[in-house]
């Protein structure tokens, strides 16, 4: 009897034979809650929050640089930092400077202790402010909950960096590493052209082809060996060193050649185990209907507007950022809607050793005077409201209906 129980108890499944252990997942990725994709980060915390949790293998982000280009070009380094840390091959493409100088430029990775200590030592000044601030301001919004500036918190998808230091050579000889520099490109080979598009990007995009066929990238070619992700990098495409005019008339002679660059591109992401970040001096672009289509052709669009050289410089009300963040597009993968941030109001600052993305909060009026015409015209303006909305005004004062 109890050998009869103990059979039906017994399972039917069996492993099969030729089944073997369950592929590795690829380093410094995870999968992402939300639509199942694979998932690597940014190389800020801060910005993979907004993007839904990170960049998804095989899409673009498009960052659309502030008017000096300096905080997009931090962008642009964290997302090649991270790939370095990670352990992923990295594809370098610029005409401005060459992409021995941009990997010579990245900042240091911090330990996780260091960065437990700039967070204390930031925390530390935050309380000096707040308890400054409490001596001014009004005693019934004391105990009101504190502002969440960080959208993230800390975890281990994804690192943080400083800014004030260089990473190591010996670190970043580490990975494999593929670079592009225009100029030396187009002098082996001036004349080529292919896709209807200038030389620069039919150039650039044979390049990419051929790294990820032969680099063991294309996801449709099944791999023996350990399969790893590619990060490709492209700084100011579209400007005039690439040798489009898009930022210098407002009818260009190509117009197409940018989307169409683009929409290869794409389609080599999608099926590769790559991503991709490049940055676009869209303040150039004459013609917005281009911007406009190279939006659209993009997965992921963020946008950053400095303070530099505007009046929010010196305006009290954004003394501690730097600039704002704008949000044009969030992918949407695998599902009907795409991942919507909690909040749409955020701003970046750059703090001692740290670049952050915060949502931006404007402080109360903490003036001390209110001009006497304002109290007497909110006087008058009770008075009027308990007289009732059909009595006739007096004074100088009316409703206005």
């Amino acid at each position: 009897m109890a050998a009869a129980g103990g059979e039906r108890g017994r399972t039917s499944f069996q492993r099969r034979p030729g089944a073997g252990p369950r592929p590795s997942a690829l380093p410094g990725t995870r999968p992402s809650l939300r639509h199942g994709q694979l998932l690597l980060s940014s190389g800020l915390p801060s910005l993979d929050c907004v993007l839904g949790g990170g960049i998804a293998v095989g899409t673009l982000l498009l960052i659309e640089e502030d008017k000096y280009g300096l905080y997009s070009n931090l962008l642009f380094k964290y997302f090649l930092t991270e790939g370095i840390v990670c352990g992923h091959d990295l594809f370098v493409a610029s005409a401005k400077e060459h992409p021995d100088n941009i990997l010579k430029e990245l900042p240091a990775p911090l330990l996780d202790d260091t960065y437990r200590k700039e967070l204390g030592d930031e925390a530390a000044v935050v309380n000096s402010e707040d308890f400054q601030d409490s001596m001014k301001i009004a005693w019934r919004y004391q105990n009101l909950p504190k502002m969440e500036t960080s959208p993230t918190t800390y975890t281990k998808f994804g690192h943080y960096y400083d800014i004030s230091k260089k990473m190591p050579p010996e670190l970043c000889q580490s990975v494999k590493r593929h670079s592009f520099y225009l100029h030396e490109e187009l002098s082996f080979e001036p004349k080529m052209k292919a896709w209807n598009m200038n030389s620069g990007y039919a150039r650039l995009l044979q390049s990419i082809q051929r790294i990820i066929s032969q680099e063991g990238f294309d996801g449709s070619d099944p791999q023996k060996k350990q399969r790893n992700v590619l990060r490709i990098g492209i700084q100011s495409l579209g400007s005039i060193l690439w040798g489009d005019d898009v930022c210098c008339s407002d009818t260009p002679e190509d117009p197409h050649s940018l989307t169409k660059f683009l929409y290869v591109l794409r389609g080599l992401l999608r099926k590769s185990l790559s991503a991709c970040i490049i940055t676009v001096p869209s303040h150039l672009v004459q013609n917005k209907a281009i911007m406009e289509r190279v939006t659209n052709l993009s997965d992921m669009v963020v946008g950053l507007e400095s303070f530099i050289g505007s009046e929010r410089e010196t305006n009290p009300l954004y003394k501690d950022y730097h600039g704002l963040v704008h949000v044009r597009q969030i992918p949407r993968l695998n599902s009907l809607i795409c991942d919507v941030s909690d909040t749409k109001d955020l701003a970046f600052r750059l703090k001692r050793k740290l670049f952050t993305i915060e949502r931006l909060h404007l402080p109360p009026d903490l003036s001390d005077t209110v001009s006497r015409a304002s109290k007497q015209d909110l006087a008058g303006s009770a008075k009027l409201l308990s007289s009732g909305c059909g009595a006739v005004a007096m004074g100088k004062k009316h409703l206005d209906f």
